[in-house]
């Protein structure tokens, strides 16, 4: 049994021991033979093997960030982009989709009261969907700016009913949601450029329902009074009427009837008309260029 044990331990040093194995066999010879030795001696083998098999991943040849190499006539392991690349899912063939302006005839950006793509049933449900998510917290989900957060302490947000915010251009309230305006961040990173025209349309359309009048609605379609929903589902008489100011809002105003209901209090004061005079240009100095 222990000439069986020895052969095999030779053997194994044959595979890798190299040059070194008439020595190392008459050192097996002369060493003792005891189990605990033979243990040892077979782990250190072991892992002289498992050292053999190493593959010295980590000096490979291979680029290494913000480093140079020969490999390039410039020297540079970076290469530059190809000229005119654009990546996959980055090109931007419609300016005013993914601004919401263009260059107005005085060089400055202008917003437009247009939509880049039709304006269908699914694209409204989608708007209202992310609107309910994203912009009712602050503008409720009437639009008229005394959502919860602003119940509970936050800035009075912009009320959509009032005359300056029916006036505005559409394209107005997707550049808002893309860069932010006062207190208000921007959704860029929430809402795709899609879903912001979509909101935008949303909104739209909630301005529209918010001032509609009996001449608005279709031949045929029957008009309820919202006081009587509310009685009919059991609805306290406030969700019928109008939306006071909280006290612990940073300020309020007196609701204004004209806004209409519910969206009744406006959330800010709206800001005041800039007229500027229609003057002609002086004319122009002598000897001035």
């Amino acid at each position: 049994m222990e000439s069986i044990r020895l052969n095999l331990i030779s053997r194994v040093v044959k595979v890798g021991g190299g040059a070194c194995i008439p020595a190392l066999a008459t050192k097996i010879s002369r060493m003792d033979r005891s189990p605990r030795t033979l243990a040892w001696f077979g782990l250190a083998v072991l892992l002289l093997l498992v050292a053999g098999c190493r593959q010295d991943m980590q000096h490979q040849p291979k680029m290494y960030p913000q480093r140079g190499t020969d490999f390039f006539t410039d020297h540079r392991g970076a290469r530059p982009q190809v000229l005119d690349s654009v990546a996959r899912g980055q090109l931007r063939d419609n300016n005013y989709f993914y601004t919401g302006v263009v260059q107005g005839p005085n060089g400055y950006k202008q917003e437009l009261n247009v939509m880049p793509f039709p304006v269908t049933m699914e694209v409204l449900k989608r708007g209202q969907e992310r609107f309910n998510v994203y912009c009712t917290p602050c503008h409720s989900r009437v639009g008229n700016g005394l959502g919860e957060i602003v119940q509970r302490g936050y800035k009075p947000a912009a009320n959509y009913h009032d005359q300056v915010h029916l006036s505005q251009p559409i394209s107005h309230y997707f550049y808002v949601m893309t860069h932010g305006y006062g207190a208000m961040p921007d959704y860029s990173a929430q809402l795709a450029p899609a879903d912001r025209w979509a909101v935008a349309a949303y909104i739209r359309a909630l301005q529209l329902s918010q001032a509609a009048t009996i001449k608005d609605v279709p031949a045929g379609v029957t008009v309820q009074d919202l006081g009587e929903i509310a009685h009919e589902k059991n609805l306290p008489e406030a969700y019928a009427g109008p939306w006071p100011m909280p006290a612990t809002a940073v300020y309020s105003n007196n609701p204004i009837t004209s806004q209409g209901t519910p969206a009744m209090a406006p959330a800010e004061t709206a800001p005041p008309v800039i007229k500027i005079p229609n003057t002609p240009l002086a004319p122009a100095r002598k000897g001035s260029k």
